[in-house]
């Protein structure tokens, strides 16, 4: 592949590639890595692949005098802000609003090097600045915040980011197709009309909600009118998961004043927005707001696999840019040695943004795609042969889709695998296996683990393996592709609390246990089985962390790993903590909103778990052994 210029950072880099223009400049508040795992440096890489000028100015300094939005000067496009690969909020704050110490997408570690509600922030100064020039935002904060949200740290309802940064175009999800159509518009002068017909991007328009926009199959009532007291429950307008295909309309949504004054107005709405959110052919979805109103187009489709190995063959360096010489950027030490293998999550989990903003189908790259980064990681400097990761959002959903196909078209499922799995999803996972073979007999490959997480209902039911390939894979898994640990997320032991949770009942994870216990015998191995729990969760009350904290199944397991719920944006836990109400059917949802009982429920845990410390000790000792013995094992034939 011929070498592409480095994106700049900088006047000096600028001049030094002989530029006398940029197209587009980036604001952002990470620092700037070139690795397809930064958003980005891919945006940047694919814009630059279709003759696009592209430069980046990361975490600029929003507290002086604005040197930093100044130094490049205009773009002759416009400007993409984004916060990074966090929302700015949770990179921030921890889960009892303290202010975290440390950043892990910052030089050294060290916090403070960006803003509060960062896109926000950007645009409004790059609006004052440059009124005339166009903002694009984007990226998780602004994919997540892009209708009506509630805000954990302000604790109230906040409007769509379009309305609160002034941000002429709102790009949501993966971006690189919304992106390049809409640089090739406002390159070519488009109409109106025709920019706001672009997929995947979100607009705020002055004026009221035009006529006939309100989709005859639909039972939301015009927004715009206020309501004296509770609305009625809104009634899918399919009647089945699987019911007949309408062809894609406009929906209307309460407004942001109607669900600032009614709770359950809003969580109407995020029941239609998620439904939508997870469909393959939804609706355009219009939100009132103040003097107008937010229009959210439709994603394009699903990439195909030939498009998902194009974003990846990208001349990245997959290195930090040159400026950060001799600094340490945490993030990117995680991920360095990593390769994904797919975008996308049908797992459903209430509390996880994945779906939203990566989408529910898998798209997976081809295994030549992958094949090719893993010999390229030869090049890296300090690689010795350990690829850390393998995985995605879920390292065992690659390649997995419906088996027939046109049912999923139709489907309004948030889920292919809560209450049950679908009937109709491939759980195979023998194309998943043949990969890790593949990738184990690269030259100058040691070892490869899967550091994502992994859905163990994908090949685990209560009755044992799902299908032939079910138990092969996790033998593999645990043998040749753990480093020591295994970590799951069951997240609690409490049907009712899973229920809130969208996640499968506490048994199964005993079934996983089992069937990962017989393994080790088997191979008289030690790998470790690390559960990840959250407390705290909508519908989880002390009584219910007392029962996890003594459950007889945890019984020596290490266990260290439970997480405070944090109510971010877009999800249907975070609903639920601020109305009280399940938006699935209205029910009213316990909530502890109280700071002192939710760390009185984490600390339980801790209190609870620490009789098995000297166990889950000698069992860390067996991991860092096992983790050892693994990296001199022989391969397999």
């Amino acid at each position: 592949m011929e070498k592409a210029p480095m994106i700049p950072t900088s006047v000096k880099e600028v001049q030094a590639l002989g530029w006398d223009y940029i197209d587009v400049i980036f604001f952002t508040g990470d620092a700037f890595v070139d690795h397809p795992s930064f958003g980005t440096a891919v945006i940047s890489r694919w814009l630059q692949k279709w003759g696009y000028r592209v430069a980046v100015v990361p975490q600029p300094n929003w507290r002086d005098d604005l040197r930093d939005f100044r130094k490049l000067g205009a773009p002759r496009l416009y400007f993409a802000v984004n916060s990074g690969a966090m929302d700015s909020m949770v990179n921030h704050y921890t889960a009892s609003k303290r202010l975290r110490h440390d950043d892990a997408y910052t030089p050294d570690g060290k916090a403070g090097a960006r803003p509060d509600y960062a896109v926000t922030v950007y645009t409004k100064i790059l609006k004052e600045l440059y009124p005339d020039i166009p903002v694009v935002i984007g990226g998780i904060e602004a994919s997540l915040r892009r209708l009506t949200h509630y805000d954990y740290w302000k604790d109230c309802l906040m409007p769509s980011i379009l309305v609160s940064s002034g941000a002429d175009w709102l790009c949501y999800g993966m971006g690189e197709r919304p992106m390049l159509e809409l640089t090739k518009g406002i390159e070519k002068g488009w109409n109106l009309h025709r920019m706001r017909s672009i997929p995947q991007l979100a607009f705020f328009v002055k004026g009221g909600v035009p006529a006939g926009t309100l989709s005859p199959k639909s039972s939301l009532r015009d927004p715009s009118h206020p309501t004296d007291g509770p609305l009625p429950l809104m009634r899918p307008r399919v009647g089945t998961d699987l019911g007949d295909s309408a062809p894609a309309g406009k929906l209307v949504l309460h407004s942001f004043e109607t669900c600032e004054r009614d709770k359950r107005a809003f969580a109407e709405n995020f029941h239609w927005i998620e439904t939508h959110a997870n469909m393959l052919h939804p609706d355009t979805i219009i939100e009132p707001v103040g003097d107008g109103y937010v229009q959210i187009n439709p994603p394009y489709p699903p990439a195909t696999q030939e498009e998902m190995d194009s974003f990846w063959d990208l001349p990245f360096t997959k290195l930090p840019h040159p400026r950060y010489k001799g600094k340490r950027i945490p993030a990117y030490d995680m991920i360095k040695f990593s390769v994904n293998t797919h975008r996308g999550c049908f797992g459903g989990c209430n509390f996880c943004t994945i779906a939203a903003h990566q989408g529910k189908f898998i798209t997976s790259r081809s295994e030549e795609s992958i094949l090719k980064e893993v010999r390229e990681l030869n090049d890296l400097p300090d690689f010795a042969g350990n690829i850390s990761d393998v995985g995605a959002p879920t390292a065992n959903m690659y390649g997995m889709h419906g088996k027939d196909e046109s049912l999923c078209a139709k489907c309004r499922r948030r889920s292919c695998l809560y209450p049950a799995p679908c009937p109709n999803l491939d759980r195979d996972h023998t194309r998943l296996l043949n990969l890790y073979h593949r990738i184990d007999a690269t030259k100058g490959i040691r070892h490869s683990y899967i550091g994502s997480g992994i859905r163990y209902d994908l090949f685990l039911d209560e009755n044992g393996y799902v299908d032939a390939s079910s138990r092969p894979y996790l033998k593999e898994l645990v043998l040749d592709h753990t480093s020591g640990r295994l970590k799951v997320a069951p997240e609690h032991t409490e049907d009712h609390v899973l229920q809130k949770m969208a996640k499968p009942s506490f048994r199964l994870f005993e079934r996983l246990r089992s069937e990962f216990d017989r393994i080790n015998r088997e191979a008289g191995t030690h790998v470790g089985l690390v559960p990840y729990f959250i407390s705290s969760h909508p519908g989880c009350t002390l009584k219910d962390m007392q029962r996890l904290a003594d459950h007889p199944a945890l019984k020596g397991i290490w266990m260290d790993q439970v997480q405070d719920f944090t109510p971010t944006p877009m999800t249907t836990s975070s609903v639920m903590y601020w109305t009280g109400l399940d938006p699935r059917d209205m029910r009213p949802v316990f909530t502890e909103r109280d700071p002192e009982r939710k760390r009185e429920q984490k600390s339980l845990f801790f209190k609870n778990s620490s009789k098995n410390s000297a166990k889950g000790v000698r069992n860390s000792k067996n991991s860092t052994n096992i983790a050892a013995r693994n990296r001199n094992r022989t391969k397999k034939d």
